[in-house]
């Protein structure tokens, strides 16, 4: 397996009961890249996302045939744990997800599941994350404050400082600027351009015109298969399979 990939799926099957979600799915992350997943609703995009940190173990009646690798160790392996997995491979969800607690309670409460008790520590880490989220100017002076009086942009940056905390080393999105006005969708992936010259990163859109600003790379999911995957540029410009220059010119979707 390539050192270029960060993660890979391998001969991924995925199940619902008897419905087969995800067929046959071979596909690799590039490390420190932001890797784009497009395709129609129900396409299995976020499907397969969720398989990335195994947060598919909590539905009942799923069942996995495959590896899913994380620096090419399979992370369903018996005797991984999945938060440890959940902490490295950290989730960023569609709609804003703070908890009810002030805006310094949300980044701490990841390191008080991981046992870190060093209040200095806890505050540094908590600064730190806000700065890579683009958050601290805007709230360094409120962090006793309820996160929930925050603006659902800021709400939504507080949520990916709240991922950062624990310090994963890749961030999965699943259409974060689904509930995002334009200005917010815009510091959200501006700040995704950032965020990949430390972490590995992929992200869930409908938007192509997003996924076509903020990725390296594009996969093309329809109907529970991988039809295409290649550089972003060329996924838009040049694709190679007549579904995917269809979903990508608007023809269907």
């Amino acid at each position: 397996m390539s050192s270029a990939f960060k993660m890979k799926a391998k001969d991924i099957n995925f199940y619902y009961g008897n419905f087969h979600a995800l067929k046959n799915i071979n596909l690799g992350i590039y490390r420190n890249c932001v890797t784009s997943i497009i395709g129609p609703s129900g396409c299995g995009k976020s499907t397969f996302l969720r398989l990335l940190n195994r947060m598919n173990d909590l539905v009942l009646h799923s069942r996995l045939e495959g590896g899913i690798y994380l620096d090419n160790k399979d992370i369903n392996t018996p005797g991984v744990d999945a938060v440890e997995i959940r902490q490295r491979v950290g989730m960023v969800f569609q709609k804003p997800n703070p908890f009810p607690k002030s805006i310094f309670e949300n980044l701490k409460y990841g390191l008080d599941v991981n046992g870190r008790k060093d209040r200095q520590f806890i505050e540094q880490r908590a600064m730190l994350s806000l700065k890579k989220a683009a958050l601290w100017e805007e709230v360094k002076d409120r962090l006793d404050e309820s996160a929930l009086k925050m603006s659902g942009g800021q709400q939504q940056r507080l949520c990916i400082a709240r991922c950062i905390a624990v310090a994963p080393e890749v961030i999965l999105f699943d259409e974060p600027c689904a509930s995002l006005d334009p200005i917010s969708t815009a510091k959200i992936e501006e700040l995704i351009s950032e965020l990949k010259k430390e972490y590995t990163i992929v992200i869930v859109t409908h938007n192509m015109q997003q996924a076509a600003r903020v990725s390296d790379y594009t996969a093309f999911f329809l109907m529970g298969e991988l039809i295409e995957v290649g550089r972003t540029d060329e996924i838009f410009t040049k694709p190679k399979d007549k579904r995917t220059e269809d979903y990508v010119t608007g023809r269907f979707g």
